[in-house]
């Protein structure tokens, strides 16, 4: 996953601890929030098989 959208993950989140998210906000950090956890899930699955 690309480092800025990691970034924009962060930034959302620190923004939210300021003040209400917009909706177009949570939409964004929601699909950032699942292409992170994709991109997670695949590159565990890809070590452990390396591990074995």
């Amino acid at each position: 996953m690309e480092k800025a959208k990691i970034d924009r993950i962060n930034e959302l989140g620190r923004i939210a601890k300021e003040r209400e998210l917009t909706e177009e906000e949570i939409s964004e950090r929601a699909a950032l929030r699942e292409e992170y956890i994709k991109f997670f899930r695949s590159s565990l699955r890809g070590e452990s098989g390396k591990k074995e």
